[in-house]
């Protein structure tokens, strides 16, 4: 089973800039194990299932409401049972028909 989860997370009242407040997510998100890849627009996580990809974003508002009052947040969830590896398969197969 595979979760694909994109996410962006970043709070609303803190300036313009939000790279310190997304690095604190990627930092809780590499150690959780997880496979992820980090883009300019959000962060794709890989997880055996929907609710192991929701346990990581509740961490992820844990980690930005201890010093933020606002935090908005897009999710896009795309499960598929009997498959693994897809953060890196679903590339593959477009790129070998390129």
């Amino acid at each position: 089973m595979s979760a694909l989860i994109e996410f962006a997370i970043f709070p609303t009242d803190h300036g313009e800039s939000k790279s310190k407040y997304v690095a604190r997510v990627i930092k809780m998100i590499k150690e959780s194990g997880v496979a992820y890849e980090f883009t300019a627009m959000g962060t794709i996580i890989e997880t055996k299932s929907v609710a192991e990809g929701l346990k990581i974003i509740q961490k992820a508002y844990e980690i930005l409401q201890i010093d933020c009052n606002r935090v908005y947040s897009t999710i896009k969830i795309d499960y598929r049972a009997g498959y693994k590896n897809r953060l890196e398969q679903k590339i593959k197969s477009v790129k070998e028909k390129l």
